[in-house]
């Protein structure tokens, strides 16, 4: 389970790991020539591994398989954030009242098609953090409501529901999904799922990719068992189930629809390498019906669309929020289908290679079916940071996990090769 505490702790450790990793990877950068400009990037070629590689401009001779925690830009998204700072910076108020309505219209049409729905259903947020705070706040819910969720959710979604719970009293209770993760069986998560659902239920708060394990939930299986509950239960008394779905959005390829969730939540600046500081909330028009926005939209149209409605207004990094289109142009042009299998691919060869070190115990199951993207272990003798730091100066980025207990973890992307998992492979053996 995580904690603030754990969670500042862990990120402080995976992140920059003290005054070892912290020197260490500022040696690795400034070790490497310069890093390349927008202009530097080859033409898009979606069909060529190496060439989608080459849009990031990542430090050359690194072994980069954090990526999924906080995204580099592509070339095609690095140069619209440009485009737009530069128009802002010459004039911000003409900027803004000329363009503002048009280019948050081209995004909402870009995630909507990426989504395969519309996009009257779709806040945009600056983060998954805000938009799980935003729909556990607002969520309509009566005194003698309650709140399922897992022992195995981020901080955010656990914090999200306690300060629900303090403000008027809504119930949280929380189950286990499975004991040991790398043994976790799509069928026993369901049953323990359904079988916690009480009379009183009236939200599930899953987490599609458990960042603690790697452990992917069977979210379709679970969406139609609580769907055979809701068919005896009248309309306020039905069961939402609401999603967060950061590490599989942009890994595995399933819409919302796809999904049978009724919100998902998002943050674009992980597996989709959108910029960073954005995210989003789609969510059914039924469920949207029992949503109060927290803060006020500045959308025009935004009291006709439950999704505008619930985007919060205010001032945001216009730039970024406004280059999220390209970010979905990217996806979209590679193939979400052959995204998420060259990501399984990635992940299954590193996963079969861990399994074969012997000092090393793989946290993540091993079969596609219950996992995605991210790769969870433990390496005898070595604490998750302390393995950080050493991979770091054999020039292989990987994270520690902000949990008790915290793991090693990889999340191999698009942006890598068979011969980053080869290198991660020959610096955890040297461990």
């Amino acid at each position: 389970m995580v904690t603030r505490r754990t969670l500042l702790a862990a990120t402080a450790g995976g992140v920059a790991g003290g005054a070892v990793v912290g020197s260490t990877l500022t040696s690795l950068l400034t070790e490497t020539p310069g890093f390349p400009a927008v202009g530097d990037a080859p033409d898009f070629d979606p069909d060529n591994w190496d060439n989608i590689r080459a849009q990031f401009p990542l430090a050359e001779g690194v072994v980069n398989l954090s990526t999924f925690y906080f995204a580099s830009h592509a070339a095609s998204v690095r140069a619209a954030i440009e485009q737009y700072r530069a128009g802002l910076d010459a004039d911000p108020l003409g900027y803004v009242r000329e363009n503002q309505s048009r280019l948050d219209a081209r995004v909402a049409r870009a995630a909507s098609a990426y989504l395969d729905t519309d996009a009257s259903q779709i806040a945009f947020t600056d983060s998954t953090t805000m938009g799980l705070g935003l729909l556990y706040s607002g969520l309509r819910l009566a005194p003698g409501d309650e709140v399922l969720t897992t022992e195995h959710e981020f901080f955010a979604t656990h914090e999200a529901l306690r300060l629900r719970s303090i403000r008027d009293g809504v119930q949280v209770r929380r189950t286990r999904l499975y004991d040991d993760s790398a043994q976790a069986n799509p069928d026993e998560m369901v049953n323990r799922l359904l079988a916690a659902i009480s009379p009183a239920t009236r939200v599930v708060a899953l987490t599609w990719v458990h960042s603690s394990t790697g452990v992917r939930l069977p979210v379709r299986e679970m969406t139609d068992a609580i769907a055979e509950v809701n068919k005896n239960r009248p309309g306020p008394e039905r069961v939402l189930v609401c999603l967060d779905g950061v590490h599989g959005f942009a890994a595995h390829d399933a819409t919302p629809d796809d999904l049978g969730v009724d919100f998902l939540i998002t943050g674009t600046h992980k597996w989709l390498f959108g910029p960073r500081g954005t995210g989003l909330i789609w969510g059914r028009s039924s469920a949207w019906s029992r949503f109060t926005p927290i803060i006020p939209s500045f959308i025009d149209t935004a009291g006709d669309e439950p999704g505008p409605w619930s985007t919060p207004g205010g001032f945001h990094s216009f730039e970024h929020r406004w280059a999220l289109a390209e970010a979905f142009q990217f996806h979209r042009a590679v193939g979400a289908r052959r995204v998420a299998q060259r990501t399984r691919e990635l992940a299954t060869m590193l996963k079969d290679g861990l399994a074969g070190i012997r000092s090393v115990r793989l946290r993540t199951p091993r079969g596609p079916e219950a996992s995605a993207g991210l790769v969870c272990c433990e390496v005898d003798g070595y604490g998750p940071d302390e393995a950080v730091a050493r991979l770091r100066r054999a020039k292989v980025i990987a994270s520690a996990t902000p949990y008790q207990p915290s793991y090693l973890r990889f999340g191999p992307t698009i942006i890598n090769s068979e011969s980053d998992v080869e290198a991660a492979l020959a610096a955890v053996r040297s461990l």
